[in-house]
């Protein structure tokens, strides 16, 4: 009976979450001007997120979370980048390293959810220096890219082990500083800026190989036995800066439509009844529905992979790789489309149509959203090769 109250609670929760995102997108909106001159998300905004459940979306129930289908988790970051990118970029990166952290060592869990601040900001990239003590390790370095990083406590940073390979270190906000260094042509209020670590030891447990999220035997996997932490980590990472690419291609639709119901007459090519024009239109809405599809057909087949007890084979988790840094690139196209497409008004500064142009273009520029290595890796397999991408 407490197991199906439970249950109860938590898809109600669930579903309350969604109403309140839903009801942000105005105020995101009206909040855009202000998140892009600051070059970070306001404090209001992580404030209502947090009051949303959005941020408990990956935590253990264990820690008073909502270990929720993934789904849910993509579906409430598109509807947040209806409103703005940069909003749904960070704060979907800050939640989404919450199923990162159910995979560390149970002590690193305790540690941070037990915290005043539980949110983490992350920096992938190996650019730190490791030095292997008794106990842990040392590490300095400098990372960049670390969105939402203003508003988290800790934070994942990547670095490569002597010996030992690719491992992600866990550091509170004592260890590390935030240098401001975020003046981007697009994603402006992301407030992704620079982590310096000078030095610091990092004990082993507050480390998380990626061989082990690769195999599917994370230290975290021993306490937090759901299907749900049988996902492979790099899946959900890769789609979340892919998949606010959908929401702000929504966005632009709504836009642009609205832009030619309201033109005036003296542009007669760009009127609602110009047959170009309405091909611009069916042409946006199919390609939208058709990158929704591709990240939610995925994500439902590793789902329901992981609920029947299967591993993920290794074939499907290369090629959904593959699919997830496509999203961006069709977003691109879909969103240049109708920016070229938008009349002179589009071009001025604080344009909205031309901020969702921006963002999906700086999006792109992310490494994980780059189809050309994930494109040859899948070739590869399909000819009988091993994955070289173990971030998979």
């Amino acid at each position: 009976m407490n197991a199906a109250v439970n249950e109860d609670s938590r898809a109600a929760d669930i579903a309350r979450m969604h109403e309140c995102v839903a009801a942000m997108v105005p105020g995101l909106e009206e909040r855009a001007p202000r998140t892009r001159a600051e070059r970070r998300v306001p404090d209001e905004t992580f404030a209502e997120l947090r009051e949303a459940g959005f941020f408990r979306l990956f935590q253990p129930v264990r820690y008073g979370g909502l270990e929720a289908d993934p789904r849910e988790f993509f579906r409430a970051q598109a509807t947040l980048a209806e409103g703005c990118m940069s909003s749904a970029w960070a704060g979907g990166i800050v939640s989404v390293h919450a199923f990162q952290l159910a995979l560390f060592d149970d002590r690193a869990q305790q540690e941070v959810w037990s915290s005043a601040n539980d949110l983490i900001s992350s920096s992938y990239a190996p650019m730190g220096k490791v030095t292997v003590v008794e106990g842990g390790f040392r590490l300095s370095g400098r990372w960049g890219w670390s969105s939402g990083s203003g508003h988290c406590d800790w934070v994942f940073l990547g670095a490569i082990v002597p010996d030992d390979g690719y491992r992600t270190f866990l550091l509170p906000a004592s260890d590390y500083r935030i240098e401001d260094t975020w003046q981007a042509m697009g994603l402006q209020g992301t407030g992704s800026n620079d982590v310096v670590v000078e030095d610091m030891f990092v004990p082993e447990y507050r480390t998380h190989r990626q061989m082990d999220g690769f195999r599917l035997d994370n230290p975290g996997n021993r306490v937090n036995t759901a299907p749900l932490y049988r996902i492979p980590w790099g899946q959900l990472f890769a789609r979340t800066v892919s998949n606010p690419a959908i929401g702000a291609s929504r966005a632009a639709l709504r836009l642009f439509i609205a832009g030619c119901q309201n033109r005036s007459s003296n542009d007669p090519t760009k009127l609602a009844g110009d047959t170009h024009t309405q091909e611009i239109i069916a042409r946006a809405e199919l390609g939208i529905a058709e990158i929704d599809a591709l990240l939610f057909r995925a994500l439902g087949d590793m789902v329901e992979c992981v609920e029947a007890g299967r591993e993920i084979p290794m074939a499907s988790r290369v090629r959904y790789r593959y699919e997830a840094s496509r999203i961006v690139d069709k977003a691109v196209a879909i969103v240049g489309e109708l920016f070229a497409n938008a009349g002179g008004r589009s071009v001025f500064l604080g344009s909205p149509i031309q901020q969702r142009f921006l963002d999906v273009n700086t999006a792109r520029a992310h490494v994980a959203n780059n189809p050309v290595p994930f494109s040859r890796n899948l070739g590869a397999v399909q000819l009988g090769m091993d994955s070289t991408d173990v971030f998979v």
